[in-house]
């Protein structure tokens, strides 16, 4: 047992405590941080959102409770534990009262992969990327039985858009998540950090980062994505009947998803805790990674108070016809270039040792083939919209002919 004492247990084991006792504290400590930590992020994340929401609709913001409204949203979370707990008469009580909980347990076991510092993280899982992918699905699940369980029409529409809506952006999310595995040779989310010591991916693989990116937000069910719960189409969607301590973890849990989506992006994308003078201490590789995650998280609040919902028709379509499509491309082409300048010698096998001039030839490469798809894909949707404006004009010709011949 003393074999699997490191950090905490370790110091335990040194001052003379039991090593069972003093392994059973050291996981209860990681256990705490892990989910405390989630926890204390979301009180920050609904202040900030509800702030830069403000902003951007010309309003003020929480402003009365505490200094600049920073203590609102614990007195949110007062309100809705105070509130009476209902669970409807023909709802399945089981499933019900399961579904908040899954939903917030799937984003917080989450954070037990994420590599926080060179020295700090849950655990490094080979299959950390997998883990990621699995364990997301809970979080569907989750407002899938909701709907089900609530016994509502409203709700069970919303869980039916949930089948439509997040299993069908996994395909191309799935898809460009193996861009970075396949880049770093593993699908450890430390190897992957790792192996962008020489070059970050989102050099080597820009559309990789747009497609995950479209794809987790449509994951999340945020703007222009929210039609799971479409407020004037579906009265509050899958949680309807949920009231509450309940309906406030499932408005924890989608605060949470979304800034945990913008680490992981950082962690795949963006060199994770890398960063000037990150190896000195580790508060400063957590101050990286933290600010690449806060920045990405808060473009997509730029992006869910300025873009309208789109059509369920209008989703799907640019999915499956559009972004599927690419993302495999994208995929197929990565892993071909990366194949054939591994057989030319023109960058090393192993990419956790490689520098940033060992790399330069491949950042070139695949960066003149992402410019290529790049330029074929906007020359592609300028060609359809144009088409999209033509069909209003040649529909109110076609409705103006007949009147005229009517008229003569």
């Amino acid at each position: 047992m003393e074999e699997l004492c490191t950090g905490l247990c370790s110091v335990l084991l040194e001052s003379g405590a039991d090593p069972g006792l003093a392994l059973f504290l050291s996981l209860l400590v990681g256990v705490l941080l892990v989910s405390g930590v989630p926890l204390i992020t979301v009180i920050l994340l609904i202040w900030i959102e509800r702030k830069v929401a403000a902003r951007i609709q010309d309003r003020i913001g929480p402003n009365r409770v505490g200094p600049v409204g920073l203590l609102q949203t614990i007195a949110d979370m007062i309100k809705l534990l105070s509130k009476e707990d209902i669970t409807p008469t023909a709802a399945d009580r089981v499933l019900y009262n399961a579904a908040p909980l899954v939903s917030f347990a799937s984003v917080v076991l989450l954070w037990a992969v994420i590599p926080f510092t060179p020295f700090h993280f849950g655990v490094d899982l080979e299959i950390g990327a997998l883990y990621f992918v699995a364990i997301a699905s809970f979080g569907t699940l989750a407002i899938m039985a909701a709907g089900w369980a609530s016994n509502n029409k409203y709700a069970l529409l919303g869980a039916f858009r949930v089948v439509a809506l997040l299993v069908s952006y996994e395909v191309p999310l799935v898809f460009a998540l193996l861009v970075p595995v396949l880049l770093a040779g593993s699908m450890s989310l430390v190897d992957i950090v790792n192996a962008q010591n020489g070059m970050w991916f989102v050099v080597l693989s820009p559309l990789a980062f747009v497609i995950f990116y479209i794809s987790s937000q449509a994951e999340t069910g945020r703007a222009p994505f929210d039609l799971i719960e479409a407020e004037s189409e579906l009265v509050a969607g899958f949680n309807i009947e949920y009231s509450g301590m309940k309906f406030g973890m499932f408005f924890a849990a989608e605060f949470l998803h979304v800034f945990t989506n913008g680490i992981i992006m950082a962690i795949l994308f963006f060199g994770g805790w890398m960063g000037p003078l990150y190896y000195e201490s580790p508060l400063i590789a957590f101050a990286w990674l933290g600010a690449k995650g806060g920045l990405i998280y808060l473009t997509t609040l730029w992006l869910r108070n300025t873009v309208p919902r789109l059509r369920i028709d209008q989703i799907m379509a640019f999915n499956w016809k559009f972004l599927v499509p690419l993302s495999i491309a994208n995929l197929i082409v990565v892993s071909f270039v990366l194949k054939a300048l591994q057989e030319l010698a023109l960058v090393p096998r192993d990419l956790l040792s490689a520098s940033f001039g060992e790399l330069l030839p491949t950042t070139v490469v695949l960066l003149l083939f992402n410019g290529a798809m790049i330029l074929y894909l906007l020359g592609i949707l300028r060609k359809r919209g144009r088409e999209a404006r033509r069909e209003p004009q040649n529909a109110r010709a076609e409705f103006a002919q007949p009147a005229s011949v009517a008229g003569h």
